[in-house]
């Protein structure tokens, strides 16, 4: 159970912030303690005093140029026995402190908006996410990875327990489950932005949102519970230790705290927004506010604070300025409203209010269980004839805003809506306003003046809240969801003059040299002793198998039956032969312009007859004249748009087959390897897809093109290029079943890994070693067992 069974009372109350409280978390050294962050730009290390009453701060730390609005702890390390202190802020960047100096040890840049939520994780791991709509894996001083799909704010994110899933909440109302840095699933039920995430268990979450709900949900996607609660938007939530119970915080101006799902206890604060909570190991619980101040309220009699401080909290919280409109109090009729003998009448539960009128003053009162009676938690006042609400807070076309206006520019045309912050420009906004609405530039001074007059003596203050971008740019990623299991039946070449891309027989093998993976030239065990024969492997793997005369007579054969547009003459075929005989090196002539001119007309076939113009590509690819031709900075483009055409789950599987191939033997020289890498997010995306199927040769192409690019991110050592390798070949590594493509898999490990322990802690983080621990003991081939173990050597 959370605390020692008793109701909350605070403990104390901390000042020390010049604004908003934003952020919270407890703390591992010193132990009991906390950090928090404020607008005023600091983070602040606090440690409980002599008396265990109150708490003390270590050291303000400073490193940010705006607003700080998020911060964690990392765990400790060999090179950080007492962990490190993460913030985010409104500069877009993280900064990183010991918990004994007030500068940063180091900073991340690399988000383009405001950085709002951070999580760690296991060999120090660190998730952010931002208004910029994605969120970001870390490693160290690195970004490893970049998480898309969302199409606003991110404004949570956790680690969950098992490596390598993570967790994103969205203005987009929804909740993505990530795993090695791909969706796995869309959670959808919140009906307002969602603003914090918990972790209960390995299986079970929970989230709050703006629509004053928390869900309670299972990984698999099942939501399990709704509570309700809060009147207003929920700001932040935290779970008690070794138990489901938890506290939320709100623009409610309160704390809830609720065990076994229900809200047993509420807390009000003499604060507006109450935007952040955290639970430290003895039960306590700390909040922060936009008045600045830090309270941390116990369950404990003896760290309870003293009968003239509760007193001193309590003239506080009865002297606080309630606005109807936050909802909270729900329509009020000043005429109907009771008077103070209302308040002899006893609750019905903890946290009802109760207003009374009394010298013609408006007074909101609420039920204390614990002590039996009604305290005082404000006056509530009338609208100032204002436009502000929730405490500034207004939202608009998806962003909040200290104002929205309405606007008559002239008398008989329509009304506008003008959103603004206290932290705008005027004029800059009078602007864009009419620039928005194709509005005459003359009313410029006018709006202007508007503004100004309807915010007089406003002010950058502690309870303004900086806007939302809530529409922030996100961007679609091709590729990001789970995909459709579904493939389609075998190759429609079979029977008579049957023809198989790469088959064996009568193979020629004349470029690239024999593969050591496959065929006569396989790396056979040895009863002398292993060696790490495996990796980091030097060189690309390339397809070369092929039988020239089946693909020529397959070409001749579908041909004939091609519509007439696509129909190839006599002389064309004579040109893709010659071709073919060039680039097998069965001839020494060099290819022609008009042999690739003649195959890209091939090769834009139909998807039900392509097959032997693709297998012819994939080999003439190899050739350098083919592949500098081909992936040149001329050409380029149209290859891969061709290629990665033909990479759809739901196409045929000749085609796949031979595209990955193709893809793989571009590698070969130079001039691919620069396109291959230059189009890396977009060929892996496309190529990760290719995992759903349950044709082998496909898994061994994809294995294939994973390698080579691990060779190519070994030489140049491009870590973000080999945390987005790192997490395509945990995903695939766990669906795949042929040991051919295992293989390939752990040599793309091994070679990404070797020399890198940036990269190794980041297969640690992505869970790599269980995934591949169960190959460490397969019999045959022996060369699976033996590569597995020296990756797992490594890790």
């Amino acid at each position: 159970m959370a605390g020692e069974g008793g109701a909350y009372r605070l403990r104390c109350s901390l000042v020390g912030h010049g604004q908003d409280v934003r952020g919270l978390t407890r703390g591992l050294f010193p132990q009991g303690g906390f950090v928090s962050v404020s607008r005023d730009r600091t983070a602040r290390l606090w440690a409980p005093d002599g008396l265990n009453r109150s708490f003390t701060e270590m050291h303000c730390m400073s490193g940010h140029s705006n607003f700080v609005s998020c911060v964690c702890i990392i765990p400790p390390s060999d090179l950080y026995p007492r962990g490190l202190i993460a913030t985010g802020g409104n500069d877009h960047n993280i900064c990183i402190f010991t918990v004994d100096n007030p500068a940063p040890l180091y900073i991340l840049k690399g988000h383009k908006n405001t950085v709002c939520s951070l999580s760690s994780g296991k060999f120090g791991t660190l998730l952010s996410g931002s208004w910029d709509a994605t969120a970001k894996v870390w490693l160290n001083d690195r970004c490893m990875m970049t998480l898309q799909g969302h199409t606003a704010a991110i404004w949570a994110v956790k680690i969950l327990p098992e490596q390598g899933l993570m967790l994103t909440g969205s203005a987009d109302k929804t909740i993505k489950l990530w795993k090695a840095g791909r969706c796995g699933r869309t959670f959808t039920g919140h009906e307002d932005c969602v603003r914090g995430l918990a972790i209960l268990s390995e299986m079970e979450f929970l989230s709050c949102a703006n629509d004053a709900s928390v869900r309670r949900w299972q990984i698999s996607g099942e939501c399990l519970q709704v509570y309700y609660g809060h009147t207003n938007y929920i700001y932040s939530i935290s779970v008690f230790p070794q138990c489901k119970d938890f506290v939320t915080t709100g623009e409610d101006r309160s704390l809830r705290i609720w065990k076994q799902g229900e809200c047993v206890q509420t807390i009000r604060l003499p604060a507006q927004s109450v935007w952040c909570c955290c639970v430290l190991d003895n039960g306590d619980i700390v909040v922060g506010a936009s008045d600045g101040i830090i309270r941390v309220f116990t369950e404990s009699l003896e760290r309870t604070a003293s009968a003239e401080e509760i007193q001193a909290f309590e003239n506080e919280l009865s002297q606080a300025s309630i606005d109807p409109k936050t909802g909270d109090l729900g329509d009020i009729n000043a005429d109907d409203l009771p008077g103070r003998e209302h308040l002899k009448d006893p609750g019905t539960r903890d946290g009802q209010t109760r207003l009374i009128k009394d010298n013609g003053k408006i007074e909101a009162y609420q039920w204390s269980v614990s002590e039996g009676r009604w305290v005082k938690i404000g006056d509530v006042v009338g609208s100032s004839g204002a436009t502000q609400q929730t405490s500034g807070k207004v939202l608009f076309e998806g962003k909040e805003y200290d104002y929205v206006f309405t606007v008559d520019v002239n008398e008989s045309g329509p009304s506008y809506k003008l959103p603004y912050n206290i932290t705008d420009d005027p004029w800059l906004t009078a602007y864009n306003f009419l620039q928005k609405n194709d509005l005459n530039p003359m009313f410029l001074d006018q709006v202007a003046k508007f503004i100004m007059d309807n915010t007089k003596g406003q002010t950058l203050s502690t309870s303004a809240q900086f806007s939302d971008p809530f529409t922030g740019a996100g961007r679609y990623v091709p590729g990001s969801s789970s995909g459709s299991s579904t493939v389609p039946a075998a190759d429609p070449f079979t029977g008579a003059g049957r023809y198989v891309p790469g088959s064996a027989s009568n193979a020629v093998a004349p470029v690239g040299g024999v593969d050591p993976y496959t065929g006569t030239g396989a790396y056979q065990s040895a009863a002398a002793k292993v060696e790490n024969i495996y990796f980091p492997k030097k060189d690309a793997v390339t397809f070369d198998q092929a039988n020239p005369m089946q693909i020529l007579g397959k070409l001749k054969e579908l041909n004939g039956s091609a519509a007439e547009e696509h129909k190839l003459t006599e002389d064309d075929l004579i040109t893709l032969e010659k071709l073919l005989s060039a680039t097998c090196n069965t001839s020494a002539e060099t290819p022609t312009a008009q042999q690739l001119q003649t195959l890209w007309r091939a090769v834009n076939w139909p998807e039900d007859i392509v097959f032997p113009a693709l297998d012819i590509l994939r080999l003439s690819v190899r050739h350098p004249t083919v592949n500098e031709n081909f992936c040149s900075e001329k050409d380029h483009v149209q290859l891969i748009i061709l290629l990665l055409k033909f990479l759809n789950p739901k196409g045929k599987e000749a085609n796949q087959l031979l595209a990955l191939r193709a893809l793989c033997n571009c590698f070969v020289s130079q001039a691919g390897q620069k396109l291959m890498m230059e189009q890396r997010d977009e060929i892996m995306t496309q190529a990760i897809e290719m995992k759903f199927g349950s044709n082998k040769n496909i898994h061994i192409a994809l294995a294939t093109l994973m390698l080579n690019y691990a060779v190519c991110l070994h030489k140049v050592n491009n870590i973000e290029g080999k945390a987005q390798c790192l997490s395509i070949i945990s995903t695939v590594i766990e669906v795949v079943k042929d040991l051919e493509a295992i293989f390939r898999l752990l040599v793309a490990l091994g070679t990404l890994i070797s020399d890198d322990t940036n990269a190794v802690q980041l297969a640690k983080s992505l869970g790599v070693d269980s995934h591949i621990k169960k190959y460490a003991s397969v019999s045959e081939p022996a060369k699976v067992k033996e590569c597995c173990r020296f990756v797992l050597n490594l890790l």
